[in-house]
């Protein structure tokens, strides 16, 4: 199955424009409170995932450390205030990452001695082959509390962002009547809970989605009451689950996964200077 989570954090610096233009200062000294180090957590969105046009990983384009011109992610934005950042910006996201895989990426940061740490995770445990399947809530906040206990004892200088779950119902809305995205998902299987007979317009089918969006609200609303128990280190991003993604952000083989300039918009979205 062809997953991933738009779901997304971050936590940054930039200016007002966000474009990560800005430089050191004229002394050439790293601009104040920009990290040194940096670790992404989560799934295949963040893996970058399919954003190269093909089925594979394409971390240079990862909204969040990757390295490509048109993308703009947060250690290209960082990179620019802070030179040392160069080579410490570790992508620990792996396709397929539910919450429970959290606690193990959260360890591999703190060997890392990351400094700012981004976590989008949770659309996978929504995209199970039914909705029975799906994560509890109650598990899903149990793994979530695993993941940020261990970054807050290895890190505690550390700063989080977590990012919310993407509302997969409106992915599914813009593309039931698309023909090339009907297929792929039927293709790959992607997400059947949510995209599973994405032409049946039938009570149950209806129900089915609505459950599953039901169920993302429900993570997101943990993931930001975990975020705000871990402390002012934790800043939590609804960005992604309200903005949604247009077709035009995805790619076009799997009609799932964002492309480059939907990674674009996940950097552009979730990157602020706090």
């Amino acid at each position: 199955m062809v997953l991933a989570s738009l779901a997304v954090f971050a936590l940054a610096c930039e200016g007002a424009d966000g474009t990560g233009a800005a430089n050191p200062d004229s002394t050439g000294k790293p601009a104040k409170g920009y990290p040194s180090s940096m670790a992404a957590l989560g799934d295949s969105i963040t893996a970058g995932f399919g954003s190269c046009g093909a089925f594979l990983v394409c971390g240079r384009n990862s909204w969040a450390t990757g390295t490509a011109d048109a993308v703009d992610s947060h250690y290209a934005r960082i990179l620019a205030k802070n030179p040392r950042i160069k080579g410490n910006a570790h992508n620990y996201a792996r396709p397929g990452a539910e919450a429970r895989d959290l606690a193990g990426q959260a360890a591999q940061a703190v060997d890392a001695k990351a400094q700012y740490v981004t976590i989008l995770i949770g659309a996978n445990d929504a995209c199970a082959a039914t909705t029975a399947g799906m994560t509890s809530v109650a598990g899903f906040r149990g793994s979530i509390d695993r993941g940020l206990a261990r970054l807050k004892k290895g890190l505690p200088k550390a700063n989080i962002v977590v990012a919310s779950v993407p509302d997969l119902y409106r992915l599914w809305q813009q593309g039931h009547d698309n023909p090339r995205a009907v297929r792929a998902w039927q293709r790959f299987k992607t997400c059947p809970s949510m995209l599973a007979d994405p032409a049946a317009t039938t009570e149950a089918a209806e129900a089915r989605r609505r459950q599953v969006r039901d169920r993302i609200k429900d993570y997101n609303d943990e993931l930001r009451q975990a975020c705000d128990a871990y402390g002012k280190r934790c800043r939590w991003d609804d960005d992604v689950f309200e903005a949604g993604f247009s077709l035009d952000l995805v790619n076009q083989v799997d009609y799932f996964h964002p492309n480059a300039e939907g990674q674009a918009e996940l950097a552009d979205a979730t990157y602020s200077f706090k």
